[in-house]
């Protein structure tokens, strides 16, 4: 059969790129044709167009990029008529495939959306929408099955955390070996630096992650640097007292690490699951949070706390992320009764989870749903 399958940011082309590997075990004539990134190309799609090309950060960015945008989903739709797939999988990137999803149900193809667009953070009323235009919903949330059924009348298959085998399918050097590699300190402890995958964004995290550095000098921070950002990008921090580097290693970093301050989003989550305690940062452009501020209907923004429904980790937001205030929440968290606290937490969370195989079941409902 012949899927096409569109996700437009890093977290959805490492998701994807498995979703590929079971759609291939499940159906090995398949011919898949998507929009993602190197991941998905090298797990055997054909790839259309690279999520650099389309990863927009904020309301703002957003607007000045509307142009392109549209130009994209003229685009998207044409290659999509052209191929004619059995089924167009959408993965998370909500702006984007819900407009698509819209234009295929109304020209006849089979929709399924693997990784929920987050309506129960905000914009709830797209649900309506997801209704309308989506055959078939897999969710990777605990929360979310009871969210789309039993509020919404909608039903959804949950088949766990496709992080979870990610995790589980990289290679990770020893400790020794990772250190000596990246010029890396053989003693001091680390401290990983996650400050997103966005310029936007890295800037300002950066900016603040790196201003505590002096104040913890037993230990050694590393900035985990993101696959959609050259290696230049970074030189400007690396100045000055030493910052370790690591390019398109965070899984290998964060191994080792001895704790971590983590932009808010997958990275919340992935941290956790390597057992790191954490303080999350999160800072937008000051327009776009306030416009946020006003949609979004959470409690918390990292999906750690999200999926406990309490406080497991410290959330610094907007204002909250100062110089000050970081350095408080990172000495609780090296060491002491905080720490072992945040582990602890960590333990339940995974069981909430569920195990592994994650993709590979979504593969088999969609091949078998086709």
């Amino acid at each position: 059969m012949k899927y096409y399958i569109i996700a437009g940011e890093a977290s959805g082309d490492l998701h994807g790129s498995n979703l590929i590997k079971g759609l291939k075990k499940e159906d090995p004539s398949a011919e898949i044709r998507c929009w993602g990134g190197d991941l998905m190309q090298q797990a055997g799609g054909q790839l259309v167009k690279h999520y650099k090309d389309m990863a927009f950060m904020g309301f703002l960015e957003v607007l000045m990029n509307i142009p392109t945008i549209f130009k994209n989903i003229s685009f998207c739709k044409e290659d999509i008529k052209k191929f004619n797939p059995d089924v167009v999988i959408f993965i998370d990137f909500s702006g984007f495939n819900l407009r698509i999803a819209k234009w295929a149900k109304e020209n006849g193809f089979k929709t399924n959306y693997y990784i929920s667009p987050q309506i129960w953070a905000s914009r709830e009323g797209r649900i309506e929408k997801i209704k309308r235009d989506i055959d078939t919903m897999f969710v990777i949330l605990p929360f979310e099955k009871e969210f789309y059924e039993k509020k919404h009348g909608f039903p959804v298959h949950f088949v766990g955390h496709p992080l979870i085998d990610a995790i589980e399918n990289t290679p990770i050097v020893d400790d020794i070996t990772f250190r000596k590699e990246n010029n890396l300190d053989p003693e001091k402890p680390i401290i990983a630096l996650l400050p997103g995958s966005r310029r936007q964004e890295v800037q300002k995290m950066l900016d603040v992650m790196l201003s505590i550095k002096g104040d913890f000098p037993d230990y050694q921070f590393v900035i985990a640097g993101a696959p959609s950002l050259p290696d230049e990008f970074y030189t400007p921090f690396l100045k000055g007292d030493k910052v370790g580097y690591v390019s398109n290693k965070t899984y290998s970093l964060l191994k080792h690490s001895h704790a971590a301050l983590v932009t808010s989003g997958t990275a919340t989550l992935e941290t956790a699951l390597f057992e790191i305690p954490q303080v999350v940062c999160y800072k937008g452009n000051w327009i776009s949070y306030q416009i946020a501020k006003r949609i979004i209907t959470l409690d918390f923004i990292s999906l750690v706390n999200l999926i406990m429904k309490r406080e497991v980790v410290k959330e610094l937001i907007q204002n909250e992320l100062t110089s000050k205030n970081l350095k408080k929440e990172l000495s609780k968290i090296v060491s002491g009764a905080e720490r072992e606290r945040i582990l602890e937490d960590y333990k339940i969370l995974k069981e909430k989870l569920g195990g592994k195989g994650a993709s590979q079941l979504a593969a088999r409902l969609i091949v078998e749903n086709a």
